[in-house]
């Protein structure tokens, strides 16, 4: 029998309030919320490893830190994320080397139904984030489940990314658009 997580993870209709899923929530929410509270850069490094799915080994995330479930979340080497991020993570986050974050970016995997009927059941489904190496996210962008970046792209301020975007572009805007793509980049 699949389990209400395996649904969720690849993407299916799922019912969050399944006691596995619940219990995985409180968990992350309990982890972020002391790892808020820690005082310590090396102490704050060393909790974001037990609470991220994956993580390169240098990587840096500023307190505010709001979460799913956590285990979802894959980020490379020389990651930076600036104070309050959000990932709601009920499908794969992935996020390559050297991303750069801004202050209150959201990366947002989970959906509901458009029917009514259907959304009031209380169902839900998520669609995953790819997001690619040499990416820089500027403050209070919000990034929406099944979206894909590709390396050396760079997100403006205050957009909402609402579709991928390949390699080599700058992109803002709600919808994000592309404004500019940059020469001269390897990928």
């Amino acid at each position: 029998m699949i389990t209400e997580k395996a649904k969720m993870i690849a993407g299916e209709l799922y019912n969050p309030g399944d006691e596995e899923l619940v219990k995985a929530r409180v968990r992350a929410h309990t982890l972020s919320k002391e790892y808020n509270q820690l005082p310590v850069e090396q102490e704050r490094t060393e909790m974001i490893k037990k609470i991220f799915g994956r993580t390169g080994e240098r990587l840096h995330v500023e307190p505010g830190l709001r979460i799913d479930y956590g285990f979802n979340v894959s980020v490379g080497e020389r990651f930076y994320a600036n104070f309050d991020l959000v990932l709601l993570d009920t499908c794969p986050i992935v996020v390559g080397d050297n991303a750069m974050f801004g202050p209150r970016v959201s990366l947002v995997t989970p959906e509901h139904p458009l029917d009514p009927v259907e959304r009031n059941s209380g169902v839900e489904f998520g669609r995953p984030i790819t997001i690619g190496d040499n990416c820089w996210i500027g403050s209070d962008a919000t990034i929406i489940g099944g979206v894909t970046l590709g390396n050396n792209v760079v997100v403006g301020a205050g957009s909402v990314v609402t579709k991928s975007f390949g390699d080599n572009v700058v992109i803002a805007g709600n919808p994000a658009r592309i404004i500019k793509k940059i020469e001269n980049q390897s990928s």
